[in-house]
């Protein structure tokens, strides 16, 4: 990150000349085509084997081998005043351009094998609904400096002048002069505390990483002839368990996988979110996050584009007093997990509502909301109640069927699961007005608070449904260009449906509702 003080920074190169990427992505194309053509090599390998033609492998190889490297010939890239552009291909050539006025996120990725050649990938978002450019071979000196100028190009703190520095001579060295003062160096806003890996197990990021490794990990047991077979080692120590008897053997399998998924969670919350930094950078006018263990990744979000945050506290992650926090912004395009936006990982409750008040300039955890009254209250018991009486009424047929009495006593259990469920999401579900933000909160398994700026309201949508029009109750959206373009405030009273829609948009919707 350049200084008050250094020379201009300016984009690498821009000269508009075509350059290649570096050339030590030699040494990363050709295994990413071996991987990436790893099925049809095996297949290979087998026939020539079985055929006696053993060097098909290595011929299959040294194709792959061969479109590794005509991948970095083919590929080039170049700046210019305007634009990044990249263009690869050998007989049909794409070329994908990024405007610079319209870049709105980057991230710089480096994994194992970019990091031991001093390489990263460097993904340049310009929009939600348009596809990243990627320049996959920058060194890591020219991803950081590639990163700095295009998010810093037209940002630069420049304090409201005083009746002297009016009167002072004007120019370049004073606006430079004045820039230097008031510059402010990167504010670190989250860091994570290694002892915070207690909350993985509890969180849906550890949870879906454990479950992935190990759905792979069962398939390499199965395989390797120690798995759930008829001869694996897997097989052969349930049987044993089960000869001890069908309780002690649930029991056991039942700790076996909770410490499993445990470990896993555990392993999985160290790749996704080690070393794990939120800071603020007032001159670029960005947040920059960065976090990974082999592979590392650092995402920029413009603050200027920052339109509220969402603070998620699912089960069991709230039993255990966690929570995480993402950001509500416009130009940025999901990655399908959502770590695009994440801000904080699974945290502390409090820390996480101390990091939200930050990014948002405004403490919002200590605000009332309000609830939505005793039609929306039994609207929750109603449907998680008539919820819970579909497996209860199936066990109760089983019961009869099958003539056993336990199935019908169990059949209770769904019904008090979805009492439990009613209350816990009417007593959470409320929402709240301030001078600059919507709070709506909603769910109960899947806890979630979304803090939205009134101004970047698009507009705004009023739904009755037939059920609603019969409670007296309305859904009133808030609609906009960021996150997930829609952020309802569930079964709100019809009395306090004009007066919230008139305070999301002012002045437009009062003729729609009389």
């Amino acid at each position: 990150m350049s200084h008050p003080g250094d020379p201009e920074v300016s984009l690498p190169s821009a000269d508009g000349q075509w350059r290649r990427l570096s050339p030590r992505m030699l040494l990363i194309h050709p295994i990413k085509e071996i991987g990436r053509y790893l099925p049809a090599l095996i297949a290979v390998v087998v026939a020539g084997s079985a055929g006696g033609q053993n060097w098909w492998g290595l011929a299959a190889a040294g194709v792959a081998i061969v479109l590794g490297v005509l991948r970095w010939f083919s590929t080039r890239y170049r700046f210019t005043s305007e634009q990044v552009q990249l263009r690869r291909g050998l007989l049909s050539t794409t070329t994908v351009s990024a405007p610079i006025d319209r870049v709105r996120s980057v991230d710089v990725t480096a994994s194992v094998m970019h990091r031991a050649l001093g390489l990263a990938e460097v993904r340049i978002g310009t929009g939600a609904g348009e596809k990243a450019l990627k320049l996959d071979g920058l060194t890591g000196s020219e991803a950081a400096a590639l990163r700095g100028d295009l998010l810093h190009r037209a940002e630069r703190v420049a304090p409201e002048r005083t009746p002297a520095e009016t009167a002072a001579p004007s120019g370049d060295a004073a606006d430079d002069a004045r820039a230097a003062a008031a510059y402010k160096p990167e504010v670190v806003v989250y860091q994570l505390n290694p002892a915070w890996i207690r909350y993985a197990p509890f969180g849906p990021a550890g949870l879906i990483a454990a479950l992935a490794i190990l759905g792979v990990g069962s398939q390499v047991l199965n395989e390797s002839g120690i798995g759930w077979g008829e001869d694996g080692l897997v097989r052969g120590t349930v049987d044993r368990l089960a000869a001890l008897g069908v309780m002690t053997a649930v029991l056991a399998v039942l700790v076996a996988v909770l410490l499993l998924i445990t470990v896993l969670s555990l392993l999985g919350y160290l790749l996704s979110f080690h070393g794990f930094r939120l800071s603020r950078d007032d001159r670029g006018g960005t947040y920059h996050v960065s976090r990974g263990l082999l592979t590392t990744r650092a995402t920029s979000l413009e603050i200027r584009r920052l339109r509220g945050a969402e603070i998620h506290r699912p089960v069991p992650l709230r039993w255990v007093g966690g929570a995480t926090l993402s950001a509500i912004t416009t130009g940025v395009k999901d990655d399908g997990r959502g770590m695009s936006t994440t801000l904080t990982p699974p945290s502390p409750e409090p820390v996480v509502a101390r990091t939200a008040g930050t990014v948002l300039g405004e403490d919002v955890s200590g605000v009332e909301l309000r609830p939505h009254g005793a039609a929306a209250t039994r609207r929750r018991y109603t449907r998680a109640i008539l919820g819970g009486c579909v497996p209860a009424g199936a066990l109760v047929i089983a019961a009869i069927v099958w003539d056993a009495p336990v199935l019908g006593v169990c059949a209770v259990l769904p019904v008090l699961v979805g009492v439990l469920l009613g209350w816990s999401r009417a007593h959470w579900l409320g929402h709240a007005v301030t001078d600059r933000f919507l709070v709506t909160r909603s769910g109960s398994i899947g806890l979630s608070t979304n803090v939205i700026e009134r101004r970047g309201a698009v507009g705004v949508t009023v739904r009755r449904s037939f059920f609603q029009r019969r409670a007296g109750v309305a859904t009133v959206s808030l609609a906009t260009a960021a996150g997930n373009k829609d952020y309802p405030v569930l079964d709100l009273p019809e009395d306090q449906v004009g007066k919230l829609a008139t305070q999301i948009v002012p002045g437009h919707v009062e003729q729609f509702l009389r």
